[in-house]
Order: structure tokens, then C-alpha cells, then sequence
């Protein structure tokens, strides 16, 4: 219960939130922006060449990638700031006083964040649709996964945010999950930047294992045109990538709890 509600508070402040909404008025003209191609294509569908399906699902595919990275921003920026911001207020003394154990109040602050992730996502998966059918286009992919895998990946996000924020500046901390996401990308062996550079391989390799694999929870890999074109994915690699993504999850909060058991809450 007690929980329940402090996450419901949290989710509350961060839509009120000056920083974030301003973020999504700004996401939102990039969106706007990035429409013109597909409404372009619209405009000429009558002399669209053969190969203008795979180009305009492309583009969507581009789209919603940047989409996704603005989500990750999102969702590290909110999970640091909801916890940074009741410490430097000093308002996590009268939570506290409630009582409220600290993994509780780690725990309510990630949840209202996934509950502000949860909402971009239905967004996200609003957009992605509605840019399919200005492009003339349907997408075959499974609406779960358009849904799943991002709330599991801005959830590691949120998760290695609130671990960080416990023990530097919310700035810091961000700065720091998204240098991690960028250096999982560049690492996967499904990168053109995998095994070039002056990094030694064992190196590469390491951080492949150590830093959560985003590419391996990225729905853009399930967009397609039409079901003929959509390969079939069975449910055990769905499930062991969604697994992953929990554990990392999982493993970024205990980390947290242990850090934020061992520091002072006084102001800083």
C-alpha cells in the first residue's frame, strides 16, 4: 500500500515535471519534422517504385529508433531526478518518518517512473502506427513485443540510474547510463563498430558481457511490412531476452538498495 502510493506521487510530480515537459514538447516537433518524408511518399503514392514499402519501413524503423533513444533518456533522466530531488529537499526525511523502509522508497520511485515510461510507451506505439499508415503501409510486427521490450529496456535504464543516483549528482549519474548504452551498442557483435578500433578484442568481448545488451532487447528488429515478410521468432528467444532484461534490472535495484542502506539522508 504504502508503495502503491508513493509511486503514485512520484508518477504525479513527474508529469508536473518543467524539465520533461519540456522535453516532450521538443520530442514532439522532431516528430512532426520527421513525418514530411512518409508524407511525401503519400503524396506520390501513384509513382512509388517497387521497392518503396522497404524504404518507407525504413524510415519508420529510423524513426522509431530515435523515438526509443529519447525514451532511454527519459527514463534515466526521471529515475535519477525523483530520487536526487527528495534528497536535496530534504523531503525523504518526513517519508521516511511514515515509516517507509529505504528499498521501499527506491522500489515507489522506479515504479511512478515505469508508470511515466508506460505511458511513452503507448505513445510510442501510437506513433509507430500512425507513421505506417501515412506511409501507406501496415505493420505485421506483434503488438506485445512494441510494448514489452521497451518497457523492460527503460526499466534497466531506470533501474542503473537510481544505483548511480544513490552515490553521485543525478547529472553524473545520468551522464554515465548513457555513455553505458552507447558502449552496449558499439560492443555487440552486431555492430559495424565490433571488432574495429584500437580497443584490444578481450576488452570488447568484456564489456559485451558486463554492460546490458540493449540490441538484444531492441523491438525494431521485429518491424515489418506484412506477415509474409515477418520471420517467425519462437517464444523461448522472446523469453530469454526479456528474462535478461529483468535480471539486469533486478540486479541494478539490489545494487541500489545496498548502496542507498549505507549513506546518509541528510541534505546535501
Amino acid at each position: 500500500m504504502r508503495i502503491r502510493i508513493l509511486a503514485w506521487t512520484t508518477f504525479l510530480s513527474l508529469l508536473r515535471n518543467r524539465l520533461i515537459i519540456l522535453f516532450f514538447a521538443g520530442f514532439l516537433c522532431i516528430v512532426l519534422l520527421m513525418m514530411t518524408p512518409l508524407l511525401t511518399f503519400k503524396s506520390m503514392s501513384a509513382d512509388m517504385p517497387a521497392q518503396a514499402p522497404e524504404m518507407i519501413i525504413s524510415l519508420i524503423s529510423a524513426i522509431m529508433t530515435m523515438v526509443s533513444g529519447f525514451g532511454s533518456m527519459l527514463a534515466a533522466w526521471s529515475a535519477a531526478d525523483a530520487v536526487a530531488s527528495e534528497m536535496k529537499t530534504g523531503t525523504i526525511l518526513a517519508v521516511m518518518a511514515r515509516p517507509v523502509r529505504r528499498w521501499e522508497f527506491l522500489l515507489s520511485k522506479y515504479c511512478g517512473v515505469l508508470m511515466l515510461m508506460a505511458v511513452y510507451v503507448v505513445f510510442m506505439f501510437a506513433v509507430s502506427n500512425l507513421l505506417a499508415w501515412i506511409g501507406g503501409q501496415r505493420l505485421a510486427t506483434n503488438p506485445w513485443v512494441l510494448l514489452v521490450y521497451p518497457m523492460v529496456r527503460y526499466g534497466i535504464y531506470a533501474a542503473l540510474a537510481i544505483w548511480l543516483v544513490t552515490a553521485m549528482h543525478p547529472v553524473f549519474a545520468f551522464v554515465i547510463v548513457m555513455i553505458s548504452g552507447v558502449a552496449a551498442g558499439l560492443v555487440a557483435p552486431s555492430s559495424i563498430a565490433f571488432g574495429v578500433g584500437s580497443f584490444p578484442q578481450w576488452l570488447r568481448h568484456g564489456l559485451f558481457y558486463v554492460l546490458p545488451s540493449m540490441n538484444l532487447l531492441s523491438e525494431t528488429n521485429f518491424l515489418a511490412i506484412s506477415s509474409s515478410s515477418l520471420k517467425p521468432t519462437p517464444w523461448t528467444e522472446h523469453l530469454t531476452a526479456l528474462v535478461y532484461g529483468l535480471d539486469q534490472a533486478v540486479v541494478w535495484m539490489l545494487l541500489a538498495a545496498w548502496s542507498f542502506g549505507r549513506r546518509s539522508l541528510t541534505r546535501e
